[in-house]
């Protein structure tokens, strides 16, 4: 079954999430980029509030947009995020720079203490050095692609259907999740499980407005009954978006 995860940014939205049927709740600040990071205390809040009244709920977080020069920064909120008690940190690796940079922040990434999904920046390409350097440590959970411009259309307006249906597949030949996010739409959910990646995580089409409005626990619900609706190759995806 295709998996939905929601981005909320505090405790309301993540208590909504939940309860409309989100499968993953991931913590971020739409407003501070495509990876925002929330404080550390509000982290801390949302997860104390999701354990009380949806324990069964995994959580991711992100760090922020960083350079993948600044590793040591990098680690820095890595373990300050994980020390908040979610399951999952997120950590975005933009393909701008060389793909060295990213390469050696995955080797850092895959050597320390928290369960880490890389979140693949793919706005024009998918790099192909970063997800075989990813698969390689055998050190993550799950893999994401995503967009940094949520205004230049969404992923799989960007990447032929095939393309991601090969990353997807590169993954799990790995034992590696895949998830899939960038400015996804709700009509957007046939396609999404003909590629079938493990989960897909949405803002924006479960918002009123834009992706800074306010979340809508019926589109929630109903995307999630859309996704679902079809079972997929693999359950269990764990908490990552």
């Amino acid at each position: 079954m295709l998996r939905l995860l929601v981005s909320v940014r505090d405790v309301h939205e993540a208590l909504l999430a939940a309860g409309a049927g989100a499968h993953f709740i991931d913590l971020k600040d739409p407003a501070a980029g495509a990876l925002g990071g929330l404080p550390p205390r509000r982290i801390a809040r949302i997860v104390q509030a999701l354990r009380g009244l949806h324990p069964g709920t995994p959580i991711s977080a992100t760090i922020g947009d960083l350079p993948a020069t600044a590793r040591g920064e990098i680690l820095r909120r890595v373990a300050a995020v994980a020390a908040c008690g979610v399951d999952y940190v997120k950590v975005g690796i933009a393909n701008a720079t060389a793909s060295a940079a990213g390469e050696a922040l995955l080797e850092s990434l895959a050597n320390c203490d928290a369960a880490v999904v890389p979140v693949l920046i793919a706005d024009d390409a998918i790099d192909e050095r970063l997800v075989a350097a990813a698969l390689r440590t055998n050190a993550f959970p799950a893999l994401m692609l995503d967009t940094a411009d949520k205004r230049g259309g969404s992923l799989l307006q960007r990447h032929p259907a095939a393309a991601l249906a090969a990353f997807v597949a590169q993954a799990r030949s790995r034992g590696c999740l895949a998830g899939l996010a960038g400015a996804l739409r709700a009509h957007e959910a046939p396609a999404l499980r003909a590629i079938a990646p493990d989960f897909a995580g949405f803002r924006s089409a479960v918002c009123v407005g834009d992706r800074a409005g306010a979340l809508d626990a019926q589109r929630v619900r109903a995307l999630a009954e859309r996704l679902a609706s079809h079972p997929g190759p693999r359950a269990g995806a764990p908490a990552v978006a």
